[in-house]
């Protein structure tokens, strides 16, 4: 019997509930809900065009970070700046937040001036409606080449100028951006790798005396890193080693 009773009760509040969501559901019908429409331009466009160009535009904004790292400063810096994180054997210091955070940071200070020519002839006559966006482009591309082709080995410039079967041309305006992109990108690696040898010398030496030392007074379950890690240490502080770090990579873009 108290089953029952317990089975009435729920069969009440379950008709409850039907009845309010049915007067819920008469309310919106008699008073529907707004209907909203998105739409991107001006209609003006034929249909698809509004879709095509919001799904280019979101495409180029994907690859736009990954373009302008390879066309900036930023790989070079980056590199070297693990490099010697690498040669100090101090394994996540400092963290990769603060390296790459550094390397952005010289990047914006070694590109100004470049940054600011295509501020000036790109950016904002678009933004004044005075050249097309395709102009834009045109004239943003020339500061950019003039950077990247005086930091561009003339080897690497040939290998994808050959690949591609484009004839030799006259001036760093006429390469065309698929081309020299890869060439800058691969001439930086070089540079990159270049500077972090001569930065792994000195640390390989104190690496090589700690572990001779070490040998010589039978100490062999002792780890070098550990005894030639301070001295590392205490040679980058002496030297000032991050000034000399950063001071050579602006020098080598002054070159």
């Amino acid at each position: 019997m108290g089953m029952t009773m317990k089975n009435k009760r729920w069969i009440s509040i379950v008709t409850v509930l039907l009845g309010v969501m049915l007067l819920q559901s008469h309310a919106f019908a008699a008073d529907p809900l707004p209907n909203v429409d998105i739409s991107i331009g001006d209609g003006s466009e034929e249909p698809g065009t509004s879709a095509l160009s919001l799904l280019l535009l979101i495409t180029v904004l994907s690859i736009a970070p990954a373009i302008l790292v390879l066309m900036t400063s930023f790989t070079r810096i980056v590199i070297v700046l693990g490099f010697v994180r690498t040669s100090l054997g101090t394994q996540q210091m400092p963290p990769n937040q603060v390296l790459i955070g550094l390397a952005m940071f010289l990047t914006f200070f070694i590109m100004a001036p470049t940054f600011s020519q295509v501020n000036e002839v790109a950016l904002q006559p678009y933004l004044k409606g005075e050249i097309t966006q395709t102009a834009a482009l045109e004239k943003a591309a020339d500061p950019m080449k003039k950077f990247m082709i005086s930091h561009t080995r003339e080897k690497d410039l040939l290998l994808f100028l050959n690949y591609t079967k484009t004839e030799k041309p006259e001036t760093y305006q006429d390469i065309p951006i698929t081309v020299l992109v890869p060439a800058y990108a691969i001439s930086e690696l070089k540079t990159a790798f270049q500077m972090g040898f001569m930065i792994f010398i000195p640390f390989l030496v104190i690496d090589m005396i700690v572990s001779s030392t070490l040998m010589a007074m039978g100490m062999m379950m002792l780890p070098p890193v550990m005894i030639s890690l301070p001295f590392k240490l205490l040679l980058f502080v002496l030297v000032d080693g991050w000034y000399l770090i950063v001071k050579s990579l602006l020098l080598s873009f002054n070159t």
